[in-house]
């Protein structure tokens, strides 16, 4: 994904998508987290976000790596 071409609104729910991608999350947590800091950061570059709302993007990026990381160690815990 890359929000360069995006509104504020739009690029804003493109990373929300990414964001909500479950599958990608769990099969490539640290990929995942890393490409949602990136695209909080570029959003953050080019004007669309301010400073509050990139560290409540990278907040939830945050949460959901842990969320991910949590999920999978359930999973191989469970086998």
């Amino acid at each position: 994904m890359n929000v360069s071409g995006f509104s504020k609104g739009g690029a804003t729910d493109a990373w929300n998508s990414l964001l909500h991608d479950h599958e990608a999350l769990l099969q490539r947590p640290g990929a995942h987290h890393k490409l949602l800091v990136e695209e909080a950061n570029s959003l953050h570059r080019r004007e669309l976000i301010g400073r509050d709302e990139l560290s409540d993007l990278l907040e939830q990026a945050d949460g959901a790596l842990a969320y991910a990381v949590e999920a999978l160690l359930d999973e191989h815990h469970d086998e």
